[in-house]
């Protein structure tokens, strides 16, 4: 516009030039290598006490996260009546130190655990035929309580029937057919233990090893998988009654013609007037008192 002057004003801090600024910063840094040299004579200035501040950053950093990956001990509990304890780190990860038992309390907590499974059976005469008396075990598996004490006390007496020795513990549970399903599987999960099953002939497929054994109205005969047991794996039968003791003595037949260690026979109870264990190959243990000792006190 006419008469209008634009005036354009010198900046007084003139931006500086970019050759100048570089060697600027290189002096910078030339006088930050000079200062954080260690010397004898010279205090430590700011530069100084930063600078191994920056130096140690990553290591820190490193640190800090190697301390995150390491697992903290969260919690710790003990089992008493095995002597196991089980440690948990904050990462949800558990870990089970196996210890020998407590025989004081585990022969305590047996005793007691007995007389309770023992109240619970029942007791049929005449069934099936006229002069059996039938020894109901069925009440044990109908509480969710009762079933696990039942469980808890078949392993303490499996520790306890090997002599307590945690490296003697079975490697492989055999269960007899038909009962000996209901708590064998179990069993070998409690005791970290695979479980094998003897079944009666026409069961099982595959290669099969067969025993045959007595009964009152003739003979019968058990089978079991040719390859279901490793030579030198030590193992435990286990079955609900043992009666005349033919079935449990040709299950232990089978369990030996594979190469396998048999350990010992457990039972719930024992017809022990039959005198079947006296046709067992391996000590038999019996959890709760035999039907006789028991009709009789009853009586």
């Amino acid at each position: 516009m006419p008469g209008h002057h634009s005036h354009f004003l010198k900046n007084p801090n003139p931006p500086p030039d970019p050759s100048s600024l570089a060697g600027s910063v290189a002096q910078t840094g030339e006088a930050t290598q000079e200062a954080t040299a260690p010397s004898s004579t010279t205090t430590p200035s700011a530069v100084q006490e930063e600078a191994p501040h920056t130096d140690e950053a990553p290591t820190n950093l490193e640190s800090q996260a190697k301390q995150r990956q390491k697992p903290v001990l969260a919690s710790e509990s003990t089992d008493s009546a095995n002597n196991n304890t089980t440690t948990i780190t904050n990462d949800g990860a558990s870990t089970t130190s196996l210890g020998k038992p407590d025989s004081t309390s585990s022969t305590t907590q047996l005793a007691h655990l007995k007389t309770q499974l023992k109240a619970s059976l029942r007791q049929f005469p005449d069934f099936p035929t006229k002069g059996i008396l039938f020894e109901d075990i069925l009440p044990l598996f109908s509480d969710a309580q009762r079933h696990s004490d039942l469980l808890t006390a078949l392993e303490l007496h499996v520790i306890d029937s090997l002599g307590g020795d945690e490296h003697n513990k079975p490697d492989v549970i055999v269960g007899l057919e038909a009962r000996g399903f209901l708590f064998g599987p179990s069993l070998a999960l409690r005791m970290g233990a695979a479980f094998v099953p003897v079944r009666k002939v026409g069961k099982l497929p595959g290669p099969l090893l067969r025993a045959s054994f007595a009964k009152e109205y003739g003979e019968d005969w058990f089978e079991m998988q040719a390859d279901a047991l490793r030579p030198g794996q030590k193992v435990v039968i286990v079955d609900d009654i043992i009666a005349t003791g033919g079935s449990a003595a040709a299950a232990g037949s089978l369990v030996k013609q594979l190469g396998a260690e048999l350990q010992a026979y457990i039972f719930i109870l024992e017809l022990d007037f039959l005198k079947g264990r006296e046709k067992l190959d391996a000590p038999a243990y019996t959890l709760l008192s035999s039907q006789e000792t028991k009709h009789n006190s009853d009586s």
